[in-house]
């Protein structure tokens, strides 16, 4: 009877599938215990300490900031020259349109965009681990670990968002590893830990069905060296690397994320809302700091409301669960202009909108095929 290679060492080893992915929960001390703490799917979220209420609102006169934000208006020359470089830029529009209408009116609106951006940072922790392989461990015994909000990071540059992992000081502790139970490897599933398998050519038979001359793949063996663990009947854990303990520690993990909130303004021409919330426009006003306060008294009662509506959302979607770094909000004017023109006895609409006269064109009259988008 063949000896079987995965018992190296007198030791029994156990299949992978056997041995749970991750160590139970007994295994492991728990974390220590901070303020507002909350459990989540294995996960402990460390709400942030409260933070002191940024400087009241102050009266602005809006009737300043419009005099010096007039956005220049759209001439027939601007309106012919920003649909000639739209079509030059769509291989399947004819340039003849462009150059040959006749504009017979042009409808402007002046729309507001609001936007306001809240640059909030949150923190979790969780258990994790590495292969043990013999350093130095800090552990509870040289201190205790401090609180997470009290662990000093480099903040990412204001609204760009990052995620990155630290390891907590002082929470680190050495266990045998759940999957292999500390033997380092465990036996192959793929040859059930002989280290050989049954010749896939003549299935064990050492010669091939009416073929007098034994089987050349296993030399007449009948059996084959297994090649998923090269003979062995064993195959190094993958969870430990071979090193039979692992290093667990407490991994803080900090998220900066940059929530949005945005308002375009009501407008009585047919381009889609979704343009203009990407369109380039000309900034009115500008709010930055730890924290804003609604605009209040704008000429455009929507846009005061949108901006209560916006920080109010934020508030109660960060309150318990982030701590809020800086926000910022403003106010756009967008540009939006309807030309009416006439080409071959019919008429034709088209939109330039934005500070650089992007175009929607909603039936161009020289379209060839339908593989270019009009947007």
């Amino acid at each position: 009877m063949d000896r079987d290679p995965s018992e190296e060492d007198g030791v029994d080893l156990s299949f992978e599938a056997e041995s749970p992915l991750a160590p139970p929960d007994e295994l492991l001390e728990r974390l220590p215990s901070y303020d507002r703490l909350l459990q989540e799917a294995g996960r402990q979220i460390f709400f942030p300490p409260l933070e002191a209420p940024g400087r009241p609102h102050e009266q602005r006169c809006w009737a300043s900031f419009l005099e010096h934000s007039r956005v220049p208006a759209v001439t027939e020359e601007v309106a012919r020259e920003a649909l000639r470089s739209f079509v030059s830029s769509k291989c399947c529009y004819g340039s003849g349109a462009a150059g040959d209408l006749i504009i017979q009116e042009l409808r402007q609106q002046t729309v507001c965009r609001y936007r306001l951006e809240t640059f909030s940072e949150s923190r979790i922790s969780e258990w994790t681990f590495q292969p043990y392989t013999n350093h130095s461990v800090d552990g509870p015994q040289r201190g205790t670990s401090p609180r997470l909000w009290d662990i000093d990071v480099q903040v990412p540059p204001m609204f760009q968002e990052d995620t990155r992992k630290f390891q907590v000081p002082h929470s680190s502790l050495v266990k045998e590893c759940h999957k292999c139970h500390g033997r380092g490897r465990y036996k192959c599933s793929g040859c059930h830990g002989a280290g050989m398998v049954r010749c896939s050519s003549c299935s064990g038979a050492r010669r091939k069905a009416k073929q007098p001359r034994r089987c050349q793949m296993c030399s007449g063996s009948g059996r084959r060296r297994c090649s998923t663990c090269s003979g062995r009947g064993s195959k190094t854990c993958t969870t430990c690397k071979g090193e039979k303990k692992l290093l667990h520690f407490i991994q803080l993990v900090i998220m900066w994320k940059n929530s949005l909130f945005e308002f375009v303004s009501e407008h009585h021409l047919n381009c889609p809302g979704e343009l203009l919330a990407k369109a380039k426009g000309a900034n009115l006003f500008k709010d930055e700091n730890t924290m804003v306060y609604p605009v209040v008294d704008f000429p455009l009662r929507e846009i005061s409301l949108a901006s209560q509506r916006g920080i109010a959302e934020h508030s109660a979607a960060l309150a318990s669960r982030a701590r809020v770094l800086q926000q910022r909000q403003t106010i756009e004017l967008i540009p939006l202009t309807e030309v009416h023109y006439w080409y071959q006895g019919k008429t034709y609409v088209y939109y330039i909108y934005g500070t650089d006269h992007r175009v929607y064109v909603v039936d161009y009259p020289e379209q060839y095929c339908c593989g270019c988008s009009i947007l």
